[in-house]
């Protein structure tokens, strides 16, 4: 009987577990998924020429929040030039474990724009 409480209870703190390190890494996932579409939206936005208004930051803030997290950094400097250029940003978010408390995970992504396709006729696939 003693042993059959003692697998119980080691069952349960491995589901437990189980259940935490399941939920940190889906918190990372839905993290880097904001992190790509804060990154890709702020890309176009330093080009200038593309039209948008606003700045490169405050989309990638949009975007990351309208997604859940938080934008920390942003490193997506404007260019007016036609030269190709990568953004970077860092998102946080908050994930509740269970029995563990709150943790902020953050994520990071990249997105380059070139300007220059801007002018090239595209060809789809067939």
């Amino acid at each position: 009987m003693v042993l059959g409480f003692g697998v119980l209870i080691l069952v349960l703190v491995l589901s437990l577990g189980i259940g935490a390190v399941g939920t940190g890494i889906a918190g990372y996932v839905h993290a880097a998924g904001a992190a790509d579409a804060a990154a890709l939206a702020a890309a176009p936005v330093t080009f200038r020429p593309f039209g948008a208004r606003g700045s490169p930051r405050h989309e990638a803030a949009r975007f990351a929040a309208s997604n859940g997290t938080r934008l920390v950094q942003c490193v997506c400097r404007v260019d007016r030039s036609w030269s190709s250029r990568t953004v970077s940003v860092i998102v946080e978010r908050s994930v509740d474990l269970p029995g563990l408390g709150t943790f902020k995970v953050r994520a990071s992504s990249r997105a380059t724009f070139e300007p220059e396709a801007l002018l090239a006729p595209q060809e789809l696939d067939r």
